[in-house]
């Protein structure tokens, strides 16, 4: 009975042309609320999918302080994936996604809503046993890491890989899928419990940045090689020692400045002196194709290992209500989050777990 009710709520929202989603005024997570905005147009090869659960990103906490300029042509409304019902099909979609499809999908905006409009070659299934809370927990975090390891990163058997922020979304999932790729896996992280959750999902070893210098045990485990790869969402504040850590003809990958943009120093005579290949990457400003790309490769060699009794295991530290929004954002400038933050935008139906 409560689905007819949903889908009786639903029909009158598509009728009425407008959905709640969560707006903001530049500043902190107090200034979330939700309004109501017009349900997206779908242009071509997209797909209108009604949202069940969202999840925080870092993103998201730039963007509503007014860090983060929105892509062009992507949607203002926060939010960079959702997990939901295909709702409706835009023009020329071929994909063979119907309605009633249980889906979640990679966005450059607008998964904060009732309603958003995806790419069809952007969305993917939800896996075998996994809620709807769990599915919005992988697009971002796991297409980011599948991009910097494999993509950008290049990861092959045997190699090391030093993870920042290891038992973040994306860091938790980089671990699995260095691990997935016979790599050996160092993290660093602010707590021991962090680092204990890091170490039960693959990493060999992991280091408290508060209380000692990741480098120096680098050095020491690899008997002064260092490591073939980094993935460094931190910036400036790490950047000595990252040099130090990093192997000749190593790989640094640069994808977020949490600790500063601005070095003062020899970097770029230690990196010449290692050859040491430094690289920017961001994903939501790249294009259809290359998220398109993505997705199908993601989704061909890993996404199978995603579901319940999978290899892959997402992990979700906590769901906020669509009303308790701005609680998520705190929570996540808390930094005390393992692993995902998720938004349920729809609870009853979040809540629901079904074999697929």
């Amino acid at each position: 009975m409560f689905s007819s009710i949903l889908q009786d709520v639903c029909d009158r929202q598509m009728a009425s042309k407008d959905m709640r989603a969560v707006q903001f005024e530049v500043g902190g997570p107090e200034k979330l609320f939700i309004g109501k905005v017009p349900i997206p147009s779908l242009r071509e090869k997209e797909i209108l999918i009604r949202v069940v659960a969202t999840a925080v990103n870092r993103a998201d906490l730039l963007q509503r302080m007014g860090n983060y300029p929105v892509p062009p042509g992507a949607s203002d409304i926060l939010g960079l994936e959702a997990a939901g019902v295909v709702e409706k099909l835009g023009p020329d979609c071929t994909r063979g996604w119907t309605p009633g499809d249980k889906v979640m999908a990679l966005l450059a905006g607008g998964g904060y809503a009732e309603f958003v409009a995806s790419h069809e070659d952007h969305i993917m299934p939800v896996p075998k046993g996994l809620s709807f809370e769990e599915a919005a927990s992988i697009p971002e975090a796991w297409l980011t890491s599948y991009q910097l390891l494999h993509k950008i990163g290049q990861i092959q058997r045997e190699e090391t890989v030093l993870i920042h922020a290891g038992a973040s979304g994306v860091g938790l999932a980089a671990v699995q899928l260095a691990r997935l790729a016979n790599a050996t896996v160092f993290v660093t992280a602010g707590s021991e419990e962090k680092i204990k959750k890091a170490i039960e999902l693959g990493a060999k070893e992991g280091f408290n940045y508060k209380q000692e210098d990741f480098s120096e045990k680098i050095l020491q485990i690899t008997e002064g090689r260092g490591v073939n790869v980094i993935l460094d969402c931190v910036g400036a504040s790490y950047w000595e020692k990252n040099v130090k850590s990093i192997a000749i003809d190593g790989c640094w990958i640069l994808f977020g400045l949490l600790g500063g943009s601005k070095v003062n120093g020899d970097l770029l005579k230690q990196l010449l002196a290692k050859r040491v290949r430094l690289e920017g990457t961001t994903l939501r400003s790249r294009s259809v194709q290359y998220k398109a790309e993505l997705v199908k490769e993601f989704s061909k060699t890993c996404l199978p290992h995603l579901t319940k009794s999978g290899a892959l295991k997402t992990v979700v530290n906590k769901v906020f209500s669509f009303e308790k929004v701005d609680d998520a954002h705190h929570y996540m400038t808390s930094n005390q989050n393992i692993g995902k933050i998720v938004i349920q935008v729809q609870a009853r139906e979040a809540s629901e777990r079904e074999e697929l």
